[in-house]
């Protein structure tokens, strides 16, 4: 097979972590070279026209793509990919929109809170332009006026590979508005989450998606205060103490073998929420409650020998060599629907797909006896709630099974194809006029995203309206975990009214918000 490597046009002064695409490159075609392969390597830079003209020559019969920047700027990551689209070259790895999606990590993060992945709340001080994005997005999922301080980690919202990341990065014990002021054009604050660091690789081929042995970042001997995080030091300056110290273990599945399953599940949830391909990297942090956080995903993670993916190829016992021989394998098969790609097999799955369209979803408001095992399933599904809370919201619906009305609390219902795949409970508080209090909303993994949360809500805050009410209360935990449902409130016209700090344990405060109906 010809196959040619394209990589981003790295100048002679260029830094670090520039220069590291030129070793990936050589050891791609080293391997694919020594497999039988006729390899050739052709540096790209912002004349796509030129690249475009040269391929045309080379006749490759695919591109194996490591184009990570142009001009120096990661923001332009996609562009070479959306040229060959076009062209229709086939090329590795993951389309020009996913690349896209997974560099710009605020937009990264929307997606997947979109599908209900855990990701760390964040600011960003309202909506930026960014100078150097084309993209006006809401960075702030975190009422940016909360009292609650915590500490944060500034990001760029475009570079990767640690670009820009180093201690000073930390903010200790400040209030989501006091980062949100300090941060530069083209950042964000992400809620800096103290616990344990991992990475998950992906790497497709003839058997399907397959999951790498995860690697532990572990960090040696860091002093009292000093920040645990993966900077630019810590991957690219060979002579600081964090290179040095921060170094990659391999983890026990005896020892952590839930937890490993857990990460496993949020790495290939990730895939099918990009609609990645050849190969990708998910980062988590894990706080002290053992709960994963996803950092980034990573959709062209760094392929030199010495990387943390070819670390992981290694401990699964699969050849460097035959892993990238498998990636550009991948080019020729099925890719993820997502992808907008022209091959015949995913045209007949989306054809499928399309003729087929999901049942629709029902609303109904009585409760019948089979509802009780249903609140208790669909409850425990979403992964949110301890286990003590879950009889809470059975012992709800009990109550109005057994006293109807009288029990204060009314129950809306969402059922598809006969099944309840979500539910929601409310009621008037006692001793008040005109005053509702939200209990529960659940909805099951597998349709989040789809906008049924707000369904139900609206139907409570209609039924709510027809029985009286003015207002509408709810109230959640302030820790990391619950950013997704204070940022739901949000989104959905509710207000932080009150904060009580551990309330609920120490460490663990009320976060109380108010909508008027």
């Amino acid at each position: 097979m010809k196959i040619t490597i394209v990589h981003q046009a790295v100048a002679a002064d260029a830094p670090a972590d520039e220069r590291d695409v030129l070793d990936q490159a050589a050891a791609i075609r080293d391997a694919l070279g020594a497999r039988g392969h006729a390899v050739s390597l052709l540096p790209c830079t912002t004349d796509l026209g030129n690249v475009r003209r040269k391929l045309a020559v080379m006749a490759p019969d695919c591109v194996f793509n490591l184009v990570e920047t142009l001009e120096g700027s990661g923001r332009l990551i996609h562009l070479a990919p959306a040229l060959w689209e076009v062209a229709g070259i086939p090329f590795t790895g993951s389309s020009a929109e996913a690349l896209a999606l997974t560099t710009h990590k605020v937009l990264a993060k929307e997606r997947m809170l979109a599908t209900g992945l855990p990701v760390p709340e964040w600011v960003g001080g309202g909506t930026f332009n960014f100078q150097r994005s084309t993209f006006n997005v809401q960075l702030s999922t975190f009422n940016v006026h909360s009292p609650m301080k915590g500490d944060w980690i500034v990001k760029s919202v475009w570079e990767h590979a640690s670009v820009g990341l180093g201690d000073s990065s930390v903010l200790r014990g400040v209030t989501a508005a006091e980062a949100a002021a300090r941060l530069p054009d083209g950042f964000f604050a992400e809620r800096y989450i103290e616990g344990r660091e991992f990475n998950i690789g992906l790497l497709t081929g003839a058997q399907g998606l397959e999951t790498l042995p995860p690697a532990e970042i572990v960090f040696e001997a860091y002093p009292d205060g000093k920040p645990r995080i993966v900077g630019y030091p810590a991957k690219w300056d060979t002579a600081s103490f964090e290179y040095a110290h921060t170094v990659r273990r391999f983890v026990d599945p005896a020892a952590d073998g839930p937890l490993l399953a857990e990460l496993t599940r949020l790495s290939r949830r990730c895939w099918e929420a990009f609609g990645l391909g050849g190969y990708a990297r998910v980062d988590f942090r894990v706080d002290a409650d053992g709960r994963p956080w996803i950092l980034e995903v990573n959709a062209n993670p760094c392929l030199a020998p010495d990387s943390g993916f070819a670390a992981m190829l290694a401990q699964a016992g699969i050849d460097y060599g035959a892993a990238m021989e498998r990636i550009v394998s991948e080019v020729g098969g099925q890719r993820s629907e997502i992808r907008g790609q022209s091959e015949n097999a995913q045209r007949s799955t989306l054809n499928a797909q399309r003729s087929t369209p999901p049942s629709p979803v029902t609303i109904r408001t009585s409760l019948v006896p089979e509802d009780v095992a249903a609140v208790r399933e669909v409850t425990a599904s979403t992964g949110y709630f301890h286990d003590h809370e879950i009889p809470v919201a059975v012992e709800l619906a009990e109550e109005r099974l057994a006293k109807g009305a009288a029990s204060g609390y009314e129950f809306v219902f969402a059922e598809q194809d006969g099944r309840v795949v979500g539910y929601t409970s409310f009621g008037p508080i006692p001793c008040t006029r005109g005053s509702f209090d939200w209990y529960w909303l659940a909805v099951r993994p597998e349709c989040q995203g789809a906008g049924l949360g707000r369904r139900l809500l609206q139907e409570v805050e209609a039924r709510a309206r027809a029985m009286g009410g003015a207002r509408l209360y709810c109230e959640t935990s302030g820790r990391p975990q619950y950013a997704s449902t204070r940022a739901f409130y949000e989104r959905m016209g509710f207000t932080l009214c009150e904060v009580l700090a551990d309330y609920y344990e120490p460490g663990d405060g009320r976060a109380t918000y108010v909508k008027a109906l």
